[in-house]
């Protein structure tokens, strides 16, 4: 859905890099953080996740990550340093005022919610989509196939899944050298901290996704995690209906 009324917010992010956030809709707040490759125009806005949030009575603050969307897309590598783009939605929490919000992300932004979490960032409440055990203890279990992606764009066959990323990566209208350089920010947490979560987590996963770990892993570990499945993988089930309305039941219950 385009036709909802954004107001565009820019923060400094961490050493000062300016992060656009996006603004929809009045009431509780809900951070919630895109995907790699994406923005939060295509993981929230495109397919009616934040009509429906917005329509249940939420303040969506939707943030574009360094080197994604809107935000500033430095090429220096050391833009890029470990748990920068945790700082900077530590610093979006700080610099917006929000004491009583909830939080959640797709993917990369389930990671970086709970990089936040490790970090001492404090929610009522929290989703993970997208997002399975291994995918956080071992954050870069996937950077080489990233990095060959990344690496040798226009040389894949038509149809298979690298050939895939990248035209994802060209409908984002994403940063290669940018994006190669957001690999260096992953950090692992470990499973101790994530199972010290207290917060209701809802973990939210495509039916055909496992790209990153198995998210009943995940769910197993939370002192109060709960699993709801939608259908797709991991490429498709953020555009699916079901996604959005997953997340309106969960933060309405």
């Amino acid at each position: 859905m385009t036709d909802l009324p954004i107001e565009r917010h820019d923060i400094k992010g961490r050493d000062g890099l300016p992060i656009a956030v996006h603004v929809v809709g009045e009431g509780r707040d809900l951070v919630l953080i895109h995907g790699y490759f994406s923005n939060a125009w295509t993981n929230w806005i495109r397919y009616g996740h934040a009509e429906k949030l917005v329509a249940a009575g939420f303040r969506l603050i939707l943030p574009d990550l360094r080197g994604h969307g809107e935000s500033a897309k430095p090429h220096d590598a050391a833009a890029y340093p470990p748990d920068a783009l945790t700082d900077d939605n530590l610093a979006l929490v700080e610099q917006m005022g929000l004491t009583d919000y909830d939080l959640g992300g797709y993917s990369l932004g389930a990671r970086t919610t709970v990089r936040m979490l490790a970090r001492g960032a404090t929610p009522r409440r929290v989703i993970l989509a997208g997002m399975g055990l291994r995918g956080l203890v071992k954050t870069l279990d996937k950077g080489g196939y990233y990095k060959n992606v990344l690496t040798n764009l226009g040389t894949f066959e038509r149809g298979t899944s690298e050939w895939m990323t990248e035209a994802f990566l060209k409908t984002t209208k994403g940063d290669p050298v940018a994006m190669l350089n957001i690999l260096n920010t992953f950090v692992d947490t470990p499973e101790q901290v994530i199972a010290g979560f207290q917060q209701p987590t809802e973990v939210i996963c495509g039916v055909d996704d496992q790209d990153n770990g198995i998210a009943q892993e995940l769910v197993e570990i939370l002192p109060n995690g709960r699993y709801v499945e939608v259908p797709g993988n991991h490429m498709n089930a953020v555009t699916r209906k079901e996604l959005g309305q997953a997340m309106v039941d969960f933060l309405t219950a």
